[in-house]
């Protein structure tokens, strides 16, 4: 029996479907070449509708991952290359320094990010920055993974901008620009740190606020501490490793 989907639920149901999906033929289970299951037995499998099945697929295209044929069906490509000169995010690390530096280049990228989005934004965009800190609060609600949420809060600023670029760099980037996500990924899938959707859904919720209020400044200022806020988590756990490690004479 399908779920009743209002426009916030679809949302996260959308991404529910894309990142099962995504993560199947992230691991191999599908390969490139394999064709997805047809629409109707996707909308049989998890339960939504026609146009979330397609909103996901959508996405998964968007991401490069997937092409539709004309009447044949969907199909896998598989994971995008990596050009060897663009590893900016995306190596693999075993260093929490690599997470604060990463978060470093992100102010001097996304504090203006955030300053052009409240004073260019749309009104489409400001409704999708919205609906993606929504979202977040969500998934929070559910118990479920902020992760994609997070993500494309980011993204969503990014675009506000109407300036191509900035949205080019996050896509570049991709989801690892999450150090939460990048973090877990290191610790070999555990995460040690408390849980922090509480505080970064705040964080977001004034980001938010100042860009639809069209205060560039505040915009600019509620970004910067959102992202001096993640460095200062991740110095003070490498500071409790540090001395961990004193104490044990390691």
């Amino acid at each position: 029996m399908q779920q009743v989907e209002h426009r916030t639920s679809r949302r996260s149901f959308v991404s529910q479907v894309a990142d099962a999906l995504r993560g199947q033929i992230e691991a191999g289970f599908y390969a490139p070449g394999d064709k997805l299951p047809t629409e109707p037995a996707l909308i049989d499998r998890f339960g939504f509708s026609r146009t979330v099945v397609r909103e996901a697929i959508a996405a998964l295209r968007a991401d490069g991952l997937v092409e539709s044929r004309q009447g044949a069906g969907v199909f896998v490509l598989g994971p995008k290359p990596v050009d060897e000169r663009l590893k900016l995010f995306t190596d693999e690390t075993n260093k929490i320094s690599d997470i604060i530096e990463e978060l470093e280049l992100r102010i001097g990228i996304e504090v203006e990010a955030a300053g052009l989005a409240a004073a260019r934004s749309s009104p489409a965009q400001e409704a999708e920055i919205e609906a993606q800190v929504e979202r977040f609060a969500e998934l929070m609600a559910q118990g479920q993974p902020t992760d994609e949420a997070d993500f494309q809060f980011h993204m969503a600023i990014a675009t506000a901008t109407n300036n191509a670029r900035f949205k080019a760099f996050l896509e570049h980037v991709g989801r690892r620009m999450i150090p939460r996500v990048k973090f877990k990924t290191m610790m070999g899938g555990i995460d040690p740190l408390p849980n922090r959707d509480h505080p970064i859904l705040e964080e977001h919720r004034e980001i938010a606020d100042a860009i639809l209020a069209r205060d560039p400044e505040k915009a600019r200022e509620a970004m910067r501490r959102h992202l001096v806020t993640g460095i200062k988590r991740y110095r003070t756990l490498t500071v409790r490793r540090s001395t961990n490690q004193d104490n044990t004479g390691g």
